[in-house]
């Protein structure tokens, strides 16, 4: 594998995750010029999980650079390491793997309602910040509102215990 940094052809690999059910392997690996860490993924070639957007009519491949891209926007400038976002996306994607094995789709909605759960536990600021685009908030209430839930919830699981 070729480091991404000095472009050298040796490494080791560090650790191997299997992911997706057995269908693809995630492996960290070290480049043995630079020391630089990266992450491959080795995948069985198959017909991608096709994304049903929200209207229905389109579809486009799952991407998990997009999918990336949209979390690392909602964590900006949040306490959260780079690991943990990485096992968010690794769980995220082998859990619409799973639900998209039959029939090689899944709904943009469900993505994104699997994101809101990630987020919710992994960084509440997060939580709110993506569930502002997720659904398309267009005033403050819609803000107050949502907290409101948040912290309804969070008394409601912090008074089972008392």
């Amino acid at each position: 594998m070729r480091c991404p940094r000095c472009k050298s052809l040796e490494d080791r690999v560090i650790e191997s995750r299997t992911l997706a059910n057995g269908g693809s392997i995630r492996r960290r690996r070290e480049c043995l010029s630079c020391n630089y860490r990266f992450t491959s993924y080795e995948r069985i070639e198959e017909k991608p999980l096709m994304v049903i957007k929200k209207t229905g009519a389109r579809r486009e491949p799952f991407d998990r650079d997009k999918l990336e891209k949209g979390i690392q926007q909602a964590l900006r400038k949040r306490p959260v390491a780079q690991i943990d976002i990485e096992n968010v996306l690794d769980e995220l994607e082998e859990a619409a793997m799973l639900l998209g094995r039959t029939t090689q789709e899944i709904t943009s909605t469900r993505i994104g309602e699997m994101v809101l759960d990630k987020l919710y536990d992994l960084d509440r600021v997060a939580y709110i910040r993506f569930a502002s685009v997720y659904r398309n908030f267009e005033n403050v209430e819609e803000f107050v509102r949502e907290i409101a839930t948040l912290t309804e919830l969070k008394d409601r699981s912090s008074g089972e215990g008392t």
